[in-house]
């Protein structure tokens, strides 16, 4: 991978993916052991949360990160490979274009994520006008076609030569943070904006450590083809359903741990502050986490250039954290700090950002819904007024 030239990168991580994905590695400001080697190690200690832990990072190895599918499951997913490996067979003038008109398509029929689109970036920008709101959601979905064209790179032919088109701003950024923070463990915040797949498949494919925890995926075949993507491009494959132990092991020992931290959260994990000034459901692990881990939280994005051909991964200055006494209010504030990084970083660059997700699904009790939906989904219902007996 290309480093810009105030950065020589030596190991390190930054993560993030579809299906509320984080990732965590050893970075260069860490030790150079692997999450495998650690799993293995894990097992010949006497902690009986190490053994389990070891025990599930021996699963997530197997193929497809332990994904098990039947035979016609197998066999679309064999031919949604195929299907890849001949379209990445197309030279890039060919291939970009034809991602930008899938994307700039998808925007002309994909009625019903434009009007969510339309509602977020009417609250992210309400002294602008419909014609420019537009304009950025069609650019939206453009840049969303030209991530689907470098998809098609990465799971086909030479996928390898993507990683000439990714610089790092600042990566010896880590090296100081380890200075001045010896063994501590670094959250790596992020979120959908940009190619956000590209970034944990290009820094593996740079020969760094990197472990992603993945949401399984209804669609059986697809996730399959996603793990298959990442897992080739040198991606470690952890589960959600085994992804807490191993999160918090991974700060524990000094890792980076990616977390993509831009999607709605169920109403039972959720705090309500703001995003773009809308109270918006937000997961109160992150900052707990961090609580007891002890761990910096550290903004990292990838940013397509004007070329749009080409990827900065950006690593900002570290989150100062609120050190309140009274946990729910440190708790509070942190999260407001981490949304604040996205809502930044998306100002400067709205046409790089997921708009077409639902961020304000689970609404504050006596808030009216955001979104039509076809089947309302209990956390968007408002309360029920209390009947008088």
């Amino acid at each position: 991978m290309n480093q810009s030239s105030h950065s020589e990168p030596s190991s390190g991580a930054s993560g993030g993916g579809a299906g509320g994905a984080s990732a965590a590695g050893s970075g260069p400001a860490l030790n150079g052991s692997t999450t495998a080697s650690r799993a293995t190690d894990a097992g010949a200690q006497v902690g009986p949360v190490d053994a389990e832990w070891a025990a599930d990072a021996a699963r997530e190895r197997a193929p497809l990160a332990g994904l098990r599918l039947g035979a016609m499951e197998r066999a679309l997913f064999l031919a949604m490979r195929a299907a890849l490996y001949l379209l990445s067979l197309l030279p890039d003038f060919a291939l970009y274009p034809l991602g930008m008109f899938g994307g700039y398509l998808a925007y002309l029929l994909d009625r019903r994520h434009v009007a969510i689109g339309m509602i977020n970036l009417g609250i992210a920008f309400p002294d602008r006008g419909e014609r420019e709101r537009r304009r950025i959601l069609r650019a939206s979905y453009v840049n969303l076609g030209r991530s689907a064209a470098e998809y098609v790179r990465l799971a086909g032919w030479f996928p390898r030569r993507l990683t000439r088109r990714v610089i790092y701003e600042r990566f010896d950024y880590w090296d100081e943070l380890k200075r001045q923070f010896p063994g501590r463990g670094i959250v790596v915040l992020t979120a959908h904006f940009g190619n956000f797949e590209l970034m944990a498949a290009a820094h593996a494919m740079h020969g760094h450590q990197i472990t992603l925890v993945h949401h399984t995926q209804r669609f059986a075949a697809g996730d399959a083809l996603m793990t298959w993507v990442r897992e080739r491009a040198g991606v470690n494959i952890v589960r959600k359903r085994s992804a807490a132990r191993a999160v918090l092991k991974a700060l524990g020992d000094g890792q980076l741990v990616g977390v993509p931290f831009d999607q709605n959260a169920k109403r039972g994990e959720a705090i309500f502050v703001p995003f773009f000034g809308e109270p918006a459901a937000t997961s109160r692990t992150l900052a707990r986490v961090v609580a007891r881990t002890n761990a910096l939280v550290v903004p990292v994005f990838i940013v397509r250039q004007p070329s749009n051909r080409a990827h900065r991964i950006v690593i900002q200055e570290r989150i100062e954290l609120c050190a309140s006494a009274d946990a729910e209010v440190a708790l509070e504030q942190n999260t407001r700090r981490f949304l604040r990084a996205i809502e930044d970083i998306v100002r400067r660059y709205p046409e790089q950002f997921l708009w077409q997700h639902r961020r304000y699904r689970t609404r504050p009790r006596g808030m009216a819904p955001l979104y039509e939906e076809r089947a309302r989904h209990r956390d968007s219902r408002p309360a029920r007024a209390s009947q008088p007996r």
